[in-house]
């Protein structure tokens, strides 16, 4: 029995942040009955495939009912009343609006079942001048600021690598589900969560963007902190054309490495202001290139050093922790990424792999 065991969900998001949601509940014991249109959800389709399905589609899906159910006929929409009217839980990824004229607008689902906590996830939200605005990941990202960050030496934005808006927007969304859960217990009535991709990825630039917030200037990547300010913590190529990074700031660790490389007097430099340490980043930089990844990965081997190779995705995988965490495995023939979050009797999550095909 898992922790959301009994919790019924009636999904009917598609692609990322709300079938995320909902897969971390599945994960946890929550039968959740995903509902995809006639054409079924676009992520089925994306490539690459592993036993005949998306492996996107299987690591966001599995554990979950897959039905089908036209929206726009009359049998259609009696269908999802009938899976809602004794439902704990609903998640919505229409664009706002959408739902309201299918007849399942807060208001009226609210009505036939009170204890029904609905979540609508979307971009900007469902108020406001942004609410009807398309956007992806890459767009809302653009809106927060966070992409003016993500970008090269010359100050170019470029495409992220991490969707951070949607995983944000997913995350966020579990924590509101599960509080409003909670809440319901106290009074026995459900909620309204309007969880936009915007208001969920902002929070997370506090640590970078605090001029900004208070009121001042915006930040630039080569003066800042975390973001390609500070020699330790940076990014720095090697001899065979591959990537390592300093990954800790800390004092002792800039005394650690500059005292094995010889150059004490480098140390009162890692402690200038981000922006500053010029000089500091060449040395280091002329240094990496002088050996291979491999060769400095065995030299850091005995250091106190927050110190990493930049792997690929395959190399990654292939790490021998990835497997003694039990972070992946083939089930059906398909591989699988393990949920992030296993508690001491979580049930296996391996026997939930997508059922609705």
């Amino acid at each position: 029995m898992g922790k959301l065991s009994g919790i019924k969900v009636v999904d009917l998001s598609l692609f990322l942040p709300g079938p995320m949601l909902t897969q971390m509940m599945a994960d946890q014991g929550a039968e959740v009955i995903k509902v995809e249109p006639p054409t079924g959800d676009p992520a089925r389709t994306m490539e690459p495939m592993e036993a005949g399905v998306s492996v996107w589609f299987s690591n966001l899906n599995r554990g979950k009912r897959c039905i089908t159910i036209d929206l726009k006929s009359n049998d259609g929409r009696a269908a999802l009343w009938r899976l809602i009217d004794d439902a704990d839980v609903l998640v919505e990824g229409f664009r706002p609006g959408v739902m309201e004229r299918l007849g399942f607008g807060y208001a009226a689902v609210s009505e036939r079942n009170p204890r029904l906590v609905y979540c609508s996830v979307s971009a900007f939200g469902q108020t406001g001048s942004m609410a009807h605005h398309p956007a992806h990941d890459i767009a809302v990202q653009a809106h927060t600021g966070f992409l003016s960050v993500n970008d090269a030496l010359d100050g170019t934005p470029v495409v992220p690598g991490v969707p951070s808006a949607d995983m944000a927007a997913g995350l966020t969304g579990l924590a509101a589900v599960l509080m409003a859960l909670i809440g319901r217990q106290n009074t026995g009535k459900g909620d309204y969560l309007d969880i936009a991709m915007f208001d969920s990825l902002l929070p997370w630039c506090a640590h970078i963007a605090g001029s900004a917030i208070a009121g001042g200037v915006s930040p630039v990547s080569q003066s800042q902190r975390s973001l390609g300010g500070a020699a330790f913590y940076q990014v720095y190529r090697t001899a065979d054309a591959r990537h390592v990074v300093l990954g800790g700031r800390e004092a002792k660790f800039a005394a650690n490495l500059l005292t094995a490389l010889g150059r004490p007097d480098l140390i009162a430099m890692a402690e200038q202001p981000a922006g500053e340490q010029g000089e500091l980043i060449a040395f280091l930089a002329q240094t990496f290139a002088t050996r291979t990844r491999a060769e400095w990965e065995e030299w850091f081997a005995d250091k106190d050093v927050a110190f990493a190779p930049v792997l690929d995705f395959r190399e990654a995988l292939d790490q021998s922790f990835i497997h003694e965490r039990g972070l992946i495995d083939v089930v059906d023939g398909r591989h699988m990424l393990a949920p992030a979050i296993r508690l001491s009797d979580t049930p296996d999550w391996r026997q939930g792999t997508e059922r609705g095909e």
